[in-house]
């Protein structure tokens, strides 16, 4: 009996944080690895740098380790066939100034151990203290393999310094995620008695609040025209839902007008939220994640742009931002949710097409990890 070869792959992110973006990360990279591993004949065991690694072991069924742990850290990496580094915003400085050498500082941790570096599907930027270009550069010169998720990222690691083609442009990876069978099953979408269900995710990013009011606003001229289920989708908590409920405060009383609202709290896990985004007759986002799972379950989508990753995402599809974090036009908006609920089988001939070529490319990484690996023996 031939045993497949076994590689320990070590990834780190932002994992464990129970961000749905970036859990959705981690379970498309995850399932991608098995998937072409199994094609391949390699059995891949996953490590995962986590803030919770209890919790992570049990949702994913693999191996973690904290990732502040230096000790378990270094540990993991001497024992492993490589590091992937992503996917995800994993290198800027607009969130704080300690992601940046995080990030590094595992890479070089690995490199130090003679290790290969695999970048994967990362979002680069914005890098607003220039001190960091050339540490990223002379750290992903070393780097075995480097894919982001969009053409931006590319060229600001060109401007620091890297050759145009080490570097491949990718879809993120969670535009390669598909569901499990129960959520297959269940994203047939409403039938034709059920109220059109508008899938809002929202985050608190302007001082003044001045989305959430223009959002707020729009989704209450919607309902004076048609009855809608408006269904919030919280990917972070607690703040998505706070952001929820200021928008739930602020839109009246829609009922009168036959529309409902409601919080969706017990999507925990990718795949639920997958699932929950299916069922959607359109969905609202600013949340990057909230787009990508729309895109995936081909569900027409609206766009408000908070940080350039959004209009990144939302150009691929050839698609124009409703909006910004400091201004939604109420009427603009409420004239895009009605022609796309009356035009959706349209929106999805158009899309269709470009959605499943981005699926397709969104494999490409492990991809090439597995074949390095396999290459290796």
């Amino acid at each position: 009996m031939v045993t497949s070869p076994q590689k320990t792959i070590v990834i780190s992110g932002y994992y464990g944080f129970k961000n749905s973006g970036d859990e959705a990360v981690l379970q498309s990279i995850l399932t991608a690895l098995e998937e072409k591993g199994k094609q391949a004949g390699v059995q891949v065991n996953p490590v995962v740098l986590s803030i919770d690694p209890e919790w992570t072991t049990s949702t994913y069924g693999v191996q973690a380790v904290h990732r502040m742990k230096l000790g378990e850290v270094r540990q993991a990496l001497k024992n492993s066939s490589g590091l992937i580094s992503g996917g995800g915003s994993l290198l800027q400085d607009a969130t704080s100034a300690k992601t940046i050498p995080y990030y590094l500082g595992v890479i070089k941790l690995a490199q130090w151990l003679h290790k290969p570096v695999f970048i994967y599907s990362q979002g680069i930027g914005p890098v607003n203290r220039k001190l960091f270009n050339p540490l990223i550069r002379n750290t992903f010169k070393k780097c075995e393999y480097i894919s982001v998720r969009d053409v931006q990222s590319a060229e600001l690691l060109q401007s620091m310094g890297l050759q145009k083609d080490r570097i491949e442009v990718v879809p993120d990876p969670v535009m390669g995620l598909a569901p499990d069978r129960e959520g297959a099953a269940a994203m047939n979408g409403p039938s034709e008695q059920e109220l059109p269900i508008i899938g809002i995710s929202v985050r608190i990013w302007d001082k003044e609040h001045r989305e959430l009011l223009g959002i707020a606003e729009g989704l209450r001229k919607v309902c004076k025209e048609q009855p809608v289920h408006l269904r919030f989708l919280p990917f972070h908590f607690p703040g998505d839902e706070k952001a929820s409920q200021e928008i739930i405060q602020r839109l009246g009383d829609i009922a009168s007008h036959g529309s409902k609202v409601s919080v969706c709290r017990e999507a925990v896990y990718p795949r639920q939220m997958l699932a929950e985004v299916g069922r959607c007759n359109l969905v609202i986002g600013m949340r990057l994640h909230s787009l990508i799972y729309a895109a995936n379950r081909l569900v027409p989508l609206i766009g408000i742009s908070y940080d350039p990753k959004i209009d990144h995402f939302l150009n691929r599809l050839d698609i124009v931002p409703a909006g910004t974090s400091s201004s939604v036009d109420p009427e603009a908006l409420a004239a895009e949710i009605t022609r796309l609920l009356s035009g959706a089988a349209e929106w999805k001939e158009a899309a269709k097409p470009r959605i499943d070529r981005l699926k397709q490319e969104a494999q490409a990484p492990a991809q090439h990890i597995i074949d390095f690996l396999s290459s290796k023996g």
